[in-house]
């Protein structure tokens, strides 16, 4: 008897629902492929976390994860958590690890007046790995730094409760605006996995901006491991899973499931 050949799962691992931008992007290039979308809410948010502390903590929730849910590569889909904790799962795991990093790099090639706008965790921009991003692929350009408290937490808040989140809007477009050189800008980078999804609304707000985000770099790099994998992508007639793990004491409400369900994911046990 032929063994059955499964198609690969990617595990999707984040503070919270910011692992729903990037697997969109995964799915939309690699549809065969089974999602497992792990949310960390009781880690949350990842940005106020010490270093050392944040480590140690990610590295034993995906230790014990895989321990109940096996994955053929992870994605630490966070940026604030990335570059500290990559080189421990990389040491401790025996599968690949992808990781996400501010997309200042596209961001300084495609925008025209140089003055990009740069939304992320204050975290995420005080790290010296974006300072080096910035000097590394983007010193020619002028960077506005807007590192939001804020927004991350009233999207969680927003797929958990629906709470309304257009004050915060108004906030990150003052935020922004505020620069010198604001009126030149054209580009924003989306430096947190969490904003992407509300992409819309804030091109909505300000339509004259072009956003940019890792989704689609972090696809293509996730695609790239699967094939040095030799893992199979075409299978026919097989149906890819795409579901939601939630990590932390407290349960999902209605609103989140329902919302996950909208998007094709269904929620199982930890």
């Amino acid at each position: 008897m032929i063994p059955k050949v499964h198609a690969p799962r990617v595990l999707i691992f984040d503070s919270g629902v910011g692992s729903l931008s990037i697997g969109a992007a995964i799915h939309q290039l690699i549809p065969q492929a089974n999602l497992l979308y792990a949310m960390d809410h009781g880690g949350f948010p990842y940005g106020e976390w010490q270093e050392s502390a944040l480590v140690e903590h990610i590295c034993q929730a995906v230790s014990a994860l895989l321990q109940r849910h096996s994955a053929d590569i992870l994605v630490m889909a966070c940026n604030s958590a990335s570059t500290a904790v990559l080189p421990a799962l990389r040491n401790s795991l025996s599968i690949p690890v992808v990781g996400v990093v501010p997309a200042i790099k596209p961001a300084a090639q495609r925008s025209h007046s140089k003055v990009i706008g740069l939304l992320a965790t204050p975290g995420t921009i005080a790290r010296a790995y974006t300072a080096q991003l910035i000097n590394d692929f983007a010193s020619d350009c002028c960077i506005i730094p807007v590192g939001s408290r804020v927004l991350a937490p009233a999207i969680e808040s927003l797929f958990w409760q629906e709470n309304p989140i257009d004050a915060v809007l108004e906030q990150i477009k003052a935020e922004l605006y505020s620069h010198p050189r604001a009126a030149e800008m054209d580009t924003v980078v989306l430096a947190c996995t969490h904003f992407p999804l509300l992409q819309k609304p804030l091109a909505d707000l300000m339509p004259n901006l072009e956003w940019i985000d890792s989704g689609e770099a972090i696809a293509r790099r996730v695609l790239h491991v699967l094939n040095e994998l030799n893992l199979p992508l075409n299978l026919n007639g097989s149906t890819a899973k795409r579901e939601v793990v939630i990590l932390g004491e407290e349960p999902a409400t209605p609103i989140l499931i329902q919302g996950l369900e909208n998007m094709g994911l269904s929620l199982i046990d930890y």
